[in-house]
C-alpha cells in the first residue's frame, strides 16, 4: 500500500500562491534517509512528516537538502491537513512535538494561528561578502540563530533585490532575511524576503521562522503588538503577527490544498 502525500499552499487563501509544502501523515515512523529522499523527490522548500504521539504528533521538516529545526509554513500546512483530512476535529488543538519544542496550532475561522518561539537579533558587522552579494544600500545588519537580518532602505529595494547566491553560499551563514517598512499607502506594516541557498532554497516564498525574528524587530520600531506582514516573493504571502514582548510569537495564516496523491513505497 502507498503512502498518501498532500501538497498545501500555506500563508495564502488561493492556489498557486503562498509557500507550497508536502505533508505526509505516517502510520509509523520512517528512517531519516527515506524522509530525505521523499523531500528531494518532492523538490519543494519543505516536506513535513507527522506520526501520532500521545496527545499530538511528532513533526519533522526536510528541505530537498537537509532536515531543519523549525519551519512555519510546513507547520501551518500540517495543521491544515490534520483538520481538513479528519485526523483532528476543527475544535481540537494541533499539538506538535518537534526539535524546537512543543508547537501549538489553533483553527480560528479561516485562519490558523501558530504558537512559536521568538528569535531575537543582535547587531553585527556586515561581512564584505554580504555587502557584495546584496549590492543594494541597507540601513542596518543583525544576526540571529536563523541567519542575517538586513534592513533595507525601502520596500522597493526589498521587492527588486536580486542577490548573488554564489557569494551568499560563501558566508558563515547563507540564510538572509531582507526587510523594510512598507510604502505609506500599503495595508501592511512591513515587507520581507528570505534567501537560503545553503539549505538548497535560493528564495523561500513565505517563511514563518523568519517572522519569529521579524516580530520583535518591528515591534521595537513600530511600538505595536499586532502587525500585518507581506513576504514579497514572486508567489507572495500574508502573515498576521502578534508579539507582546514575551518568549512566544503568534503567527496566523491561511492554507489551501492543491494536490493529493500516493507515494509508491515498495
Amino acid at each position: 500500500m502507498g503512502q498518501t502525500i498532500t501538497q498545501v499552499d500555506a500563508f495564502t487563501n488561493i492556489p498557486f500562491a503562498g509557500n507550497p509544502a508536502a505533508i505526509c501523515v505516517l502510520p509509523t515512523p520512517q528512517d531519516e534517509g527515506w524522509m530525505q529522499n521523499v523531500a528531494q523527490e518532492m523538490n519543494l522548500s519543505e516536506t513535513a512528516f507527522l506520526v501520532r504521539q500521545d496527545d499530538g504528533f511528532n513533526l519533522r521538516w526536510f528541505t530537498p537538502k537537509v532536515e531543519v529545526p523549525l519551519c512555519g509554513h510546513a507547520t501551518l500546512a500540517s495543521a491544515h491537513v490534520l483538520w481538513s483530512e479528519g485526523h483532528l476535529s476543527p475544535n481540537e488543538v494541533a499539538r506538535f512535538y518537534t526539535k524546537s519544542g512543543v508547537l501549538i496550532a489553533k483553527l480560528q475561522g479561516k485562519w490558523i494561528e501558530l504558537d512559536f518561539p521568538v528569535n531575537h537579533s543582535q547587531t553585527t558587522v556586515a561581512p564584505r561578502e554580504l555587502k557584495a552579494a546584496l549590492s543594494v544600500p541597507y540601513k542596518s545588519v543583525f544576526l540571529n540563530s536563523l541567519g542575517y537580518l538586513v534592513e533595507l532602505e525601502s520596500e522597493d529595494l526589498v521587492r527588486q533585490i536580486q542577490p548573488n547566491f554564489q557569494i551568499l553560499k560563501t558566508l558563515p551563514t547563507s540564510e538572509i532575511i531582507v526587510t523594510s517598512l512598507t510604502n505609506s499607502d500599503s495595508e501592511y506594516d512591513f515587507v520581507s524576503r528570505f534567501f537560503a541557498p545553503g539549505l538548497g532554497i535560493d528564495e523561500d516564498p513565505v517563511t514563518g521562522a523568519a517572522h519569529c525574528c521579524l516580530a520583535p524587530f518591528w515591534r521595537d520600531r513600530l511600538h505595536k503588538d499586532q502587525l500585518l506582514a507581506y513576504q514579497a516573493s514572486s508567489r507572495g504571502g500574508v502573515v498576521k503577527v502578534y508579539y507582546d514582548g514575551s518568549d512566544r510569537v503568534f503567527l496566523s495564516g491561511q492554507a489551501v490544498t492543491v494536490m493529493r496523491g500516493e507515494l509508491i513505497t515498495g
